[in-house]
């Protein structure tokens, strides 16, 4: 069942707009009269002409709206300068009453256009189904018409002028939740290495659990690319590398490892580089960001460490592809891993702890119970001192700098990170990140 309706008059010619009114009344006869259409909510989005006020626009379409009382609740007029500023804000809408399937009423030679904008704006999560509206000639009535096929066909150079109009808006949006924080290491070198952690602060991402500064999207999460990609380069202009040459890893939660420059995987959760300016990274939302460092070879590496990838010692898999490389020695690399869940949150089954406990018991507290706490960072530890990683070359605060510095427990801290143990399955995503300085 559609949820909400979309009624796009954003492109309709100067005269219409002048008779907006008008347009909107009949729009608005046609969903009280068609069944097909029982949408709680419906946002008509028009062009916002320059130099007037949006509130001024928005007034002067109120009168439209006094003939339909069981509409004017669940309807608002979106007005603004360009389609993905009015879209951007529909989504918004969209987001705060969790809705997804939405009909969009708009003129035939508008869908293709339409459908970039929101193949770029949104994600899967959303449906959308497209319905006619017909202009008839003398440019005084419209209908709703069956679907046509008369689609446009869109250049190569205004899918481009699309993007450049989404980034362009997005760059402009306030950062939210407070400025770009980013934690570092004092055990990596920074005149060799830039590097850190992300927190949750600093970016454009508005819905709660994502919000602000998340670094991953999905097809089951409601940040599209375009927000991530925003955050991304807001992140890269604070910490100083060139976002066109970052990579991060193809989560697959296992042990494959990437080694730039040479193929790449289909996924994998290791990636190491002795590449000058590229930067690599690893996401985590209570899985590990794992960062490595050789400052004798001039090499790093970056890994994602959850419990599954963890057991299958991707940490180490991740060190020994810096050795079999880059002719690392296992006694010079530094490794940092980064805010994660604590044994004081993180459980597991008791089938999956045993596997834990097999390590070192110390890495399962209520062994016996059916869901027994696990601490997947002593288990990290253990696995790369085993591997060669000496102890004081391996920086995990909640076992030696209990001020935290960079290892916190995202499930502890809502205010500074991400977490999907807390947060559930839309949840927002940081990322630790390593490369090597010109």
């Amino acid at each position: 069942m559609v949820e909400a309706v979309l009624i796009d008059l954003f492109s309709l010619p100067a005269n219409l707009q002048n008779n907006i009114q008008g347009l909107l009344c009949n729009m608005l006869e046609s969903i009280e009269k068609c069944s097909s259409i029982p949408a709680p909510f419906v946002y008509v989005v028009c062009c916002q002409r320059q130099g007037s006020e949006r509130n001024g626009e928005q007034e002067s379409l109120l009168p439209a709206l006094r003939d339909f009382q069981c509409l004017k609740k669940r309807l608002e007029v979106i007005c603004a300068l360009t389609t993905a500023a009015a879209l951007y804000t529909v989504k918004q809408r969209l987001d705060e009453k969790d809705l997804s399937i939405i009909k969009v009423i708009l003129p035939t030679l508008r869908k293709g256009l339409m459908k970039v904008y929101i193949d770029h704006l949104f994600t899967a999560v959303y449906q959308f189904e497209f319905e006619d509206l017909q202009v008839a000639s003398d440019c005084e009535n419209l209908w709703i018409a069956e679907p046509q096929s008369e689609e446009q066909t869109l250049s190569t150079e205004d899918v481009a002028l699309v993007r450049s109009e989404i980034q362009t808006y997005l760059e402009s949006l306030p950062s939210l939740k407070g400025e770009l924080t980013i934690l570092r290491s004092s055990l990596i070198p920074d005149d060799i290495f830039l590097h850190g952690f992300t927190t949750r602060t600093g970016g454009i991402s508005y819905i709660p659990t994502l919000s602000s500064c998340n670094l991953f999207s999905s097809s089951k999460r409601r940040d599209p690319q375009v927000v991530v990609k925003e955050n991304l380069r807001r992140l890269a202009n604070a910490a100083g590398f060139n976002p066109e040459t970052f990579h991060r890893v193809k989560i697959d939660h296992a042990n494959a490892v990437c080694i730039m420059g040479k193929t790449e995987p289909d996924s994998y959760d290791g990636i190491v580089t002795n590449h000058k300016g590229v930067t690599i990274a690893a996401p985590g939302a209570d899985c590990i960001p794992v960062l490595f460092a050789d400052p004798v070879r001039k090499a790093c590496g970056a890994a994602h460490s959850g419990w599954k990838g963890t057991l299958l010692g991707v940490s180490m898999a991740t060190v020994n592809a810096m050795v079999s490389e880059y002719g690392c020695n296992v006694k010079d690399i530094l490794v940092v891993l980064g805010p994660s869940v604590g044994p004081c949150c993180y459980k597991l089954p008791h089938e999956s702890a045993k596997k834990f406990h097999r390590i070192d018991p110390k890495c399962v507290r209520l062994f016996d119970s059916a869901s027994p706490y696990i601490d997947i960072r002593r288990a990290t530890r253990i696995l790369l001192e085993s591997g060669g990683i000496l102890p004081e070359n391996i920086q995990d605060d909640s076992v030696t700098d209990q001020n935290q510095n960079v290892t916190f427990c995202t499930a502890c801290h809502p205010d500074k990170f991400y977490s999907h143990f807390r947060d559930g399955t839309n949840f927002g995503t940081q990322i630790g990140f390593i490369s090597i300085k010109n």
